[in-house]
């Protein structure tokens, strides 16, 4: 019998709410409030305007931060996407991919999902990709 425990994950995923008032709010509240235990990881996924304003206020609180969303190329002309490498250049080493809602309004496939999801395991420093 494996005794091993896998590691857990608390994810908070903002979706497209917030302004920065309440991101910074939000951020902070978490920061004071939560109890961090070595076998949970927890991960805030603010929208993409507030990453940096997240990243500032959880700096060095031991709490991860996330992207909601990214498309897999590093570079392009692909208006209003995300890179990987714009993720992981705001401390980003997680990110939320295979939405349902984006699945279905977008028509995201499991072949795009996964080239997404293998693109920003193969840049340094980042962990894992979660499938939503």
């Amino acid at each position: 019998m494996n005794t091993q425990l896998r590691q857990k994950f608390v994810v908070g995923n903002w979706k497209m709410n917030t302004t920065t008032f309440e991101a910074k709010a939000l951020a902070q509240g978490i920061v004071d409030r939560i109890r961090l235990t070595s076998q949970v990881t927890v991960i805030l996924c603010p929208p993409f305007p507030y990453l940096e304003l997240v990243r500032s206020i959880i700096k060095g609180s031991g709490i991860e931060l996330g992207g909601q969303n990214m498309y897999p190329d590093s570079e392009g002309s692909f208006n209003g996407e995300v890179s990987p490498t714009m993720l992981l250049d705001l401390d980003c080493k997680y990110v939320i991919l295979g939405h349902s809602e984006r699945r279905h309004k977008l028509n995201e496939s499991d072949v795009f999902i996964n080239r997404t999801a293998t693109a920003f395991g193969m840049y340094p420093g980042s962990s894992r990709a979660s499938a939503g």
